[in-house]
């Protein structure tokens, strides 16, 4: 029970890693608030951690500041907040992006790649701007609303979902690998400026994790060749993240400050 009497706001919490993180986070104590903008998620996923659902787009400023307001009418002053929402690529754009790198995967067997997955060069600017503004924007959104509570009391944890794309860069996901580059270097920097006025800021990167978001933007065959490419065999559970989270909103983690912790099987070693 290391969180217990604490107020925990979680962002994509209505399903995979998100709701994992929720209710490990009220199985160590903690009230949370689950936020997604599918309602009927988010309050599945509050009923499951006896917490509360609200609903808001990540990508916009002003709702996120929304939910603050209305977590903190409702539980009190937030104690941790962690950024999780994210998105896979908008329906359809993946497909023709993984088919060449299952091409470049039949075609490595004769020791000569040629096939280009095109997925930079075919990417349009909604496609990316909406990478950005749900992953890195929302990001943004979440820590400066959490910071702005915290620093008042001198108390308080972030704890931000960063990925392997950001550390190694993920082929064919230029736009998934900058947003969560970006959020590993946003919570660094942010972390030496906040420690001062008491909270804490890390971010995870997740390896390869089962979860619908994975599926949704990968094939079977694909998925194989990351599970062999894992050295422990085998897709990380969303139980193993919010391991990790939870550890980092504990105290047990008090001199950890703009740190990236990777639960990835040892797919990267750093």
């Amino acid at each position: 029970m290391r969180l217990e009497g604490k107020v925990a706001v979680v962002t994509g919490g209505g399903s995979g890693i998100g709701e994992a993180v929720a209710i490990r986070l009220a199985k160590e104590g903690a009230r949370v608030a689950v936020l997604d903008l599918n309602e009927s998620a988010a309050k599945l996923t509050a009923d499951l951690c006896d917490g509360i659902a609200l609903v808001a787009d990540v990508a916009r400023s002003a709702a996120v500041d929304a939910a603050l307001a209305e977590a903190e009418s409702q539980l009190g002053p937030v104690d941790v907040w962690v950024n999780n929402a994210g998105v896979a690529g908008k329906p359809g754009w993946a497909k023709p992006v993984n088919a060449r790198a299952e091409q470049q995967i039949a075609e490595s067997a004769t020791g000569a790649i040629s096939t280009p997955l095109d997925a930079l060069i075919t990417m349009d600017d909604d496609e990316w701007r909406r990478m950005i503004a749900v992953h890195l924007d929302g990001t943004f959104y979440g820590t400066r609303a959490a910071a702005r509570s915290m620093v008042k009391r001198q108390t308080g944890a972030i704890v931000n979902i960063a990925s392997i794309c950001g550390i190694v860069g993920c082929t064919g996901h230029p736009h998934y690998s900058a947003a969560k580059a970006g959020i590993a270097a946003f919570s660094r920097t942010v972390a030496k400026e906040l420690i001062l006025q008491g909270v804490r800021v890390n971010s995870v990167a997740p390896g390869f994790i089962e979860t619908p978001l994975l599926h949704s933007g990968m094939t079977d065959t694909l998925n194989a060749v990351i599970t062999l490419s894992t050295p422990q065999g085998r897709l990380g559970r969303p139980e193993e993240v919010a391991a990790t989270v939870a550890f980092l909103a504990s105290d047990d983690a008090s001199f950890y400050v703009g740190q990236n912790l990777s639960p990835n099987g040892g797919f990267v070693t750093v």
